[in-house]
């Protein structure tokens, strides 16, 4: 068994702590800071076994240099061929990771990245930039395309699935769903819900697959009225799903 909790880095980024319940084995993921994993852990007298990557960008990874001194020796886990150079040992797409006690498989979501991966299996997935709450991740290196697809890689998750993703973004990306959506009943409830979160400083993560597909309009993009309310200048091709999804992703570029 495993518990994660969320370390607090930068202005609204999750570090995320995976602390086996049955021994003081402790992973982290995607830390772009060392300092608030190194209170953590000495808050609740832990040693560090690991890190996780996701993704080369430097608020995911900046923190593993210094942890590293901390911590000698520990293994870097992330994504093969990515341009963060302190991977020490790299993964492919299928690949399983168990730490823990939890078996992750590895699935390569290009999209935000071209090295970008996540770590899921059916009851937790970790998605660094590539699906938020509400939203999902700009598109930096890789094609609407690739992230369509990346985004129906995860789409396979039971609705039970515990997303965590590295930014406290829901917000913002709700009051665009609810521009997309305007009479999402769903919707609305729950930005009410994460309104409450946030109003007591608590995360409105981790979200789940069941609350993702009703929400989140990057995962709705076959809905028929998806895109009723795109203004003129962002509308383009929809002949395909991810074309319509594309045209979701500049408006919100944009938004």
């Amino acid at each position: 068994m495993a518990q994660v909790e969320p370390i607090k880095a930068f202005n609204d980024n999750y570090i995320w702590a995976i602390c086996n319940t049955h021994s003081p084995e402790t992973w982290v993921v995607d830390p772009g800071q060392s300092q608030p994993v190194i209170e953590f852990l000495t808050t609740q007298n832990r040693p560090l076994s690991g890190i996780l990557i996701t993704h080369h960008h430097w608020d995911h990874t900046d923190g593993v240099a210094e942890l590293l001194l901390q911590f000698p020796d520990i293994p870097v886990y992330g994504p093969k061929d990515s341009k963060f150079t302190g991977i020490t040992h790299a993964l492919s797409p299928d690949d399983t990771l168990t730490i823990a006690d939890i078996t992750f498989k590895i699935v390569h979501t290009p999209g935000h990245t071209l090295d970008h991966i996540c770590y899921v299996n059916e009851q937790l997935a970790f998605t660094g930039d590539t699906l938020f709450s509400g939203g999902c991740g700009r598109l930096f290196e890789g094609t609407a395309e690739q992230m369509w697809h990346s985004l129906q890689s995860l789409l396979k998750l039971p609705d039970s699935c515990q997303i965590y993703c590295t930014h406290e973004y829901t917000l913002a990306n709700l009051a665009f769903a609810h521009a997309v959506e305007p009479n999402n009943k769903f919707l609305e409830k729950h930005i009410s819900w994460c309104q409450q979160q946030r109003g007591q400083d608590l995360p409105t993560l981790p979200t789940n697959m069941g609350i993702e597909r009703q929400i989140n309009p990057f995962l709705r993009a076959e809905h028929e009225t998806i895109l009723d309310h795109l203004p003129k200048n962002f509308q383009g091709p929809t002949d395909t799903t991810w074309q319509k999804f594309a045209n979701l992703r500049l408006w919100k570029d944009n938004f």
